[in-house]
């Protein structure tokens, strides 16, 4: 008996111990593949302070792309790739929170409100149906969907996770919407002042039809300084749509796999929660100081997700994908940018 015991516990104590050292490998592997995405980051940081039409995260996902596909990753690092291109993208949203004051989206958002419902409607819509037309992947139509109808990167960052899109999806939708941003830069301006817009005008129109906020800014301050700060704002008012969007997914996601069991509070995205509960504290003067802190955190560690994200995207499989995601993206971004103009001239707000 008792050697049966003593047996007993040296067999407990392997398994502990096989354990532990299964643990300590998989925190060592963790860390190879975050250290490999924080270089990757800093680096697009930097290029994207030279280049800031660009922008540090979309360097990092493209570095990432490059450096993924070109040289052969350690397996040991996919695990913390995994972590930064799941893990750290949601606690980047929560971040992002931190830097937007809701009192001040609610003042240029009230102007801004129709077009920016109109024009989020007509990207979703629009999105859906030319997606089931040209037989795009319904998780690619998504997130192309949401990434022109709401605000780029962050939309498509926080919906990815609640339709478990993979690495390469996230690439594509990202670099497709980025590309249309750029574009914008360069015709907005020239449009705008083609058809005698007013600066705020201008403003609401730019800051609903261009993505990412670096092109936001970019093409609005150069029609001028008021157009500049009525889309910088309406860019941030837009930005709170993820919250009520992200939940729209979930509940869509949880009833198609849950069925009569569906429960909402299980396909929650809490990290969109998180990203109002900073937003709110930093309105009502909690974060004080702090808050334009939280802000560049937020954006560095989007700059790291992405850096993971395009570790993990397979170049091969992008291309494969062909043009058709491309064109919806173009028909989507054409569509969302009409009817804001339609919408504008609706309201008499041109």
């Amino acid at each position: 008996m008792s050697e049966k015991s003593d047996l007993d516990v040296a067999g407990n104590e392997a398994v502990r111990a096989s354990r532990w050292t299964a643990c300590c490998s998989a925190v060592r592997c963790g860390w190879t593949g975050v250290a490999l995405c924080l270089v990757l980051a800093v680096i697009a940081w930097f290029l994207g302070g030279y280049v800031p039409l660009v922008g540090g995260p979309v360097f990092a996902i493209l570095l990432g792309i490059v450096v993924g596909n070109a040289l052969t990753v350690p397996g040991l690092a996919r695990p913390g790739i995994g972590f930064c291109s799941k893990k750290i993208l949601q606690a980047a949203i929560i971040l992002l929170g931190g830097g937007m004051s809701l009192l001040q989206v609610y003042e240029t958002g009230a102007r801004s409100l129709a077009v920016m419902l109109g024009t989020l409607a007509i990207a979703l819509l629009t999105a859906w149906l030319l997606g089931k037309a040209l037989r795009v992947d319904r998780t690619l139509t998504s997130l192309v969907g949401v990434g022109t109808g709401i605000c780029g990167g962050s939309a498509i960052a926080a919906v990815a996770p609640i339709i478990d899109a993979d690495d390469d999806e996230i690439a594509f939708s990202i670099s497709t919407v980025f590309l249309f941003n750029v574009v914008a830069v360069f015709i907005f301006p020239l449009l705008g002042h083609l058809m005698g817009m007013t600066a705020d005008g201008f403003g609401i129109w730019a800051g609903t039809a261009i993505n990412d906020t670096s092109s936001v800014v970019a093409a609005a301050y150069s029609y001028s300084q008021e157009a500049g700060d009525v889309a910088t704002i309406t860019k941030l008012a837009r930005t709170v749509m993820i919250v009520p969007i992200a939940f729209g997914f979930a509940v869509m996601v949880g009833r198609a796999r849950g069925g009569a069991s569906f429960n909402v509070a299980r396909v929650a995205p809490w990290f969109v929660l998180g990203f109002l509960a900073m937003a709110v504290l930093n309105t009502v003067g909690v974060l004080g100081s702090t808050a334009p802190w939280f802000a560049t955190a937020g954006k560095f560690a989007i700059t790291v997700a992405l850096a993971g994200v395009g570790l993990g995207a397979n170049l091969a499989k992008i291309v494969k994908t062909g043009p058709r995601p491309i064109l919806l993206g173009l028909l989507v971004w054409i569509a969302v940018a009409c009817a804001s103009l339609v919408i504008q001239a609706g309201v008499n707000q041109m």
